[in-house]
């Protein structure tokens, strides 16, 4: 298969030599003063003739991309600009996609019964080693990760029920592996022996128990090497070995058994008994634990951190084996809790209890030279990236962050996907050569590795997109992002209309939301402010949604009289508008109280008065939003209904308010389902949406309220009766997902953590109620691939009598797709796009794949039900899910060149996307009786008759006649057989001429209307009926005769 391969550009081909022979054309001969300009001919003939490097066309090319304006020359100045901004612009590209791109993480099934103390990677043999405290030792495969053995680590000195592990690390060049015990000993294990994890050598006699090891030898002199380790008295020491590759210690006589363990004292190795190795010591941190130490091979130096605010970071460097080590303080306020150091950038990086991040530079202690700002809880733990320059923080409230060295701002945020514990103990692992990031929280462990990036893609902001939303009255896209940054873009051809920087400071932009005039813009950061803003840029008041704390908002609902606020805690968060009258506005009381059990992280409205909220225990309640009172609340987890008592004439009490505004310990489960994990228990609610023009359907028992979750699954809700209608797969093994509904509720939109869109028919879907709950999924309309990873928007739009769908990513991008249909393209990619219609190209794409697609749908649908019967027998074997992929499977998508085509094919080139599948993109355009916005015609289902349905009525079968009416010679016998008689002939029709108006008065008598107008009575009843009767046969025998009647209305001429 042939591919086409960019040429390189004649500025990247050039050396440093070549561009002072270019920089000397410009210059006057001797002369250092300003430089000279020339023409395009000139400058061509020159460069060719002293360079000698290109073509002719190469600098004609070159001197057209200088000369913008067409001026028709240029200088030296001009063209060094253009230089050096092209090299930044390639330097920028070649950093963005450097952001890590994750797979969903998973938990590791591991052996370990309490606190796992290390995590390392053995080189030779590629297998991945963790330590718990009980002593167990497990060993894991480098390819699929399994389990391969576990071993209980062994010491003489204590039982094996007393064993206390504090630490572990590797030492490579010598094939062994060292770990410390509470039994103040460090025992040093050989892994070539012929029993595995034979114990070697034991040092024991320390003053102190040692917490952290760290071991380095030198890369060209591997006998050379440093064991360094700090204890909790405050002491950090280090083993010096001269000769490694022969032995670690000396050996006693030989009358001792070789197989046989070697002790060695702390005290010996002091004075010099062994000279094969030597050690310092120092002192800084004393009466505080070293938590931890690195040995700095290119600076000879050792530097650890402790709790300690006088000494919590101190640099230690030998100046001979007989002196001591001079040590040197860092000036720091604050606690340090961890601390990582990169040889290339000579940078060492510590998490700090002060939510911050600090970069260091060795020779300077007096302050930091770089201060990384984001997190809202102490940092507990960091690791660089070495190939990739970039920074990997964690911090106490289960958030992860990306952060790029060079420029210091954070490029990824990753939250939602670790367990929620009060206390647990977090270690980073980072394997440079596979990209797998290891996190153990106590005994559990878990997995995180990258993917591999394939080409280059157009990126909308510089750091992760949190929210877009589309402005009807602007016709603008407005879009934030984890930098703090809005953004508008133009509709109409996916440009930077305007941007507003650094809107809530270090904090980033969560989520954001419109008023009812398109006017007002809500943004809500991780300080816990929601800003409403003007689109010039101008603030008008700041909403104190977190009471002073830094929470993370995940939804604003701006409603008539109210703007509710949720993310963080069990009650909802309501400002009234009738108080915004000051700049800073405080929030209200919610008359409703706490009827969550965890935190509420997301809602929907239906007008007039009905609110839903959901929390991330899976639990959904019914609100009436007027008197913000809770109706009813349901569940995922089968368990019946509960109608809810009014409470807004009850004060709540001041610890039911603290306890709601206290963080939840009730999500420990989510792990698993944010993880892919399919268990009973995922049912974390991520987003909820209300299918409009549903009450009349759902008054029947249909469904009108669509929920997701961590588990990928899709459900259908009944408000009314409070019942689960129907659920679906939407994206297997994804984790996380989030959805959208059109305004029509026709279509419905979900994307995963692998930044796969799926676009759904559900117009009919669960319309009807049944008895069971429905397990087929709906019609699959269209499969993209927007983006390469996690999506954390999707908002749907009509613009110019189109659909239209946005998505936003943590991969810094921001795309448009017709709803359903093909990806249009990335916002602020170089060419610009136009909405009038699709290309012919593409039109023929879509007619290519449109039997595909259905082929698609229908194994979909099959795999769905096969999905769902395996959650109801897990041992069947033939349930499988439809988006499934393996490591393996995944790479080959990747490496399969494949691209997703676009609107624009020149700048999808640019993209370096890849489709799902490998086969471009899996859609269906529909036609317009599909589409609900096509040639101006609206078919919305919202208005005055939005509860009929407009459809063919179905076609009535032969009715059977009754035997009577076939045989009734049977039935009625000589009467059928005698002759039927005859009926009297109608009464000729005469001219009458109608001179007033027939009423009750003039049709009947006088005593007759006083007899009816009487009050009705038992006794009277059946006379006045009798006499109705007589004289309507008066009256009909009157009429029939040709004589005038005697009320003299009628006269015959």
């Amino acid at each position: 298969m042939a591919t086409e391969v960019e040429a390189e550009l004649l500025e990247s081909r050039l050396s440093m030599e070549d561009f002072m022979k270019m920089q000397s054309l410009f210059l006057l001969s001797g002369s250092s003063g300003p430089s000279v300009s020339m023409q395009r001919a000139e400058f061509v003939e020159r460069c060719c003739s002293v360079i000698g490097r290109g073509s002719r066309e190469e600098y004609g090319h070159l001197f057209d991309c200088v000369d913008v304006s067409r001026e028709g020359w240029v200088d030296w100045e001009r063209l060094a600009s253009f230089l050096l901004l092209g090299l930044f612009n390639k330097e920028e590209h070649a950093r963005a996609a450097a952001v890590p791109r994750w797979r969903p993480g998973r938990t590791l099934p591991t052996p370990h019964r309490d606190t796992i103390h290390s995590i390392a990677q053995l080189p030779t043999s590629g297998r991945y080693l963790s330590v718990s405290k009980e002593g167990t030792l497990a060993v894991w495969d480098e390819k699929k990760l399994t389990l391969l053995r576990n071993h209980r680590l062994s010491n003489d000195s204590v039982k094996p029920k007393d064993l206390w592990v504090t630490g572990m690390v590797v030492l490579p060049n010598v094939h062994k592996i060292a770990c410390s015990f509470t039994s103040k000993e460090i025992c040093f294990y050989d892994l070539l022996s012929k029993q595995e994890f034979s114990l070697q050598y034991k040092l024991h006699g320390l003053h102190y128990t040692p917490i952290s090891l760290h071991y380095w030898h030198h890369p060209q002199r591997p006998e050379h090497a440093v064991l360094s380790f700090g204890d909790v008295g405050g002491q950090v020491s280090g083993v010096c070995f001269r000769s490694a590759l022969i032995s670690l210690f000396e050996r006693p006589t030989a009358a001792v058994e070789q197989d046989s363990v070697v002790s060695i004292s702390w005290a010996e190795l002091q004075q010099g008994c062994h000279r094969c190795c030597y050690t310092v010591t120092h002192t800084a941190h004393t009466g505080h634990w070293v938590r931890t130490v690195r040995f700095l091979g290119s600076l000879e130096a050792f530097v650890s951190c402790s709790s300690s605010t006088e000494t919590s970071m101190v640099l230690a460097w030998r100046e001979g084996e007989t002196r001591p080590l001079r040590v040197a303080t860092f000036h720091t306020e604050n606690e340090i809790t961890d601390l990582d150091y990169h040889p290339g950038l000579n940078f060492i990086a510590t998490a700090g209890e002060n939510n911050q991040v600090c970069l260091w530079n060795p020779y300077l202690i007096s302050k930091p030279v770089g201060v990384l700002r984001g997190h809202v809880t102490s940092v507990v733990a960091v690791r660089f990236m070495l190939g990739k320059k970039q920074l990997i923080s964690f911090s106490k409230d289960k958030v992860l962050r990306v952060w790029d060295v060079a420029t210091q701002l954070c490029v990824q945020r990753i939250a939602g996907i670790f367990p929620k514990t009060q206390e647990c103990r977090t270690l980073l692992f980072f394997h440079e050569e596979r990209s797998r990031l290891f996190l153990s929280f106590n005994s559990a462990l878990l997995l995180l590795e990258a993917k591999k990036e394939s080409g280059r893609r157009v990126m909308s902001h510089e750091s992760a997109v949190t929210c877009v939303l589309y402005n009807s009255l602007f016709r603008q896209v407005v879009s934030s992002d984890a930098s703090s940054a809005v953004t508008c873009w133009l509709m109409d051809t996916g440009q930077k209309a305007k941007q507003f920087h650094r809107c809530h400071g270090d904090a980033e932009i969560s989520t954001m939301a419109l008023d009812a005039t398109q006017t007002r813009l809500f943004t809500a950061g991780t300080d816990g402010v929601v800003k409403v803003w003007d689109f010039n840029g101008h603030c008008h008041h700041s909403l104190n949604a977190g009471r002073g704390l830094a929470v993370e908002i995940t939804q604003i609902l701006v409603l008539k009289r109210t703007v509710l606020v949720l993310g963080w805690e069990r009650m909802i968060t309501v400002f009234r508008l009738n108080s915004f009258s000051q700049f800073f506005v405080q929030p209200a009381e919610w008359k409703g109280g706490v009827q969550h059990q965890d935190d509420v992280v997301c809602a929907a409205f239906r007008s007039p008065q009905t609110l839903v909220t959901g929390s991330s225990d899976g639990e959904i309640i019914v609100w009436n939003n007027s008197t913000e009172n809770a109706l009813c609340k349901f569940s995922s987890d089968s368990t019946p209904p509960q109608d809810l008592e009014s409470k807004s004439d009850k004060t709540l009490s001041k610890t039911s308010i603290a306890n709601a505004r206290r963080p939840s310990t009730n999500s420990a489960s989510k792990l698993l389902a944010l993880c892919g994990e399919e268990d009973s228990e995922s049912y974390g609610i991520t987003r909820l949406a209300v299918v409009e023009g549903r009450m009349g359907a759902a008054a029947t028992g249909g469904a009108d309220l669509v929920s997701c979750g961590g588990s990928g699954v899709v459900r259908f809700w009944n408000t009314i009766s409070s019942r689960l209608v129907g659920e679906f797969m939407a994206h297997k093994d994804s984790g996380s997902i989030v959805l959208t509904v059109d305004s029509s509720g026709h279509y419905l939109a979900t994307g995963d953590m692998d930044g796969r869109v799926k676009v759904w028919d559900i117009q009919d879907y669960c319309l009807h109620p049944t008895e069971t709950v429905t397990n087929q999924a709906p019609a699959l309309l269209s499969r993209l691939r927007p983006h390469v990873n996690c999506i954390t928007h999707l908002e749907t739009c009509v613009h110019g009598d189109q659909l239209f769908l946005l998505s936003a990513s943590t991969d810094c991008s921001l795309a448009l797709s017709f709803l359903p249909g093909p990806t249009i393209g990335i916002f602020g990619q170089e060419a610009h796009w136009h909405l009038g219609g699709l290309g012919v190209g593409l039109q023929e794409k879509v007619t290519e794949v449109k039997s595909e697609t259905s082929r698609e749908t229908e194994e979909s649908s099959k795999v769905q039900q096969s999905s769902f019967c395996k959650t109801e027998n897990p041992q069947s074997p033939e349930s499988a899910g439809t988006d499934h992929h393996t490591p393996e499977e995944d790479e080959d998508e990747e490496k399969s060149g494949t691209q997703q085509p676009r609107i624009l094919c020149d700048s999808a080139a640019e993209q370096g996307q890849d489709s799902e599948d490998g086969r471009g993109v899996g859609l269906q355009l529909s036609d317009s009786k599909q589409r609900p916005y096509v040639n101006g015609v609206q078919n919305s289902s919202v208005g005055t008759f939005s509860e009929l349905r407009l459809e063919e009525l179905d076609t009535v079968g032969e009715l059977t006649k009754p035997d009577f009416v076939i045989n009734p010679h049977l039935y009625f016998g000589s009467m059928w057989e005698s002759s039927t008689p005859t009926p009297p002939p109608l009464p000729e029709a005469r001219e009458t001429g109608l001179k007033a108006a027939i009423d009750e008065k003039s049709l009947f008598p006088k005593e007759v209307l006083e007899q009816v107008d009487r009050p009705p009575g038992a006794q009277h009843h059946t006379q006045r009926v009798s006499m109705m009767r007589n004289y309507g046969r008066f009256i009909s025998r009157s009429l029939g005769k040709p004589k005038a009647s005697t009320s003299g209305v009628f006269k015959a001429k």
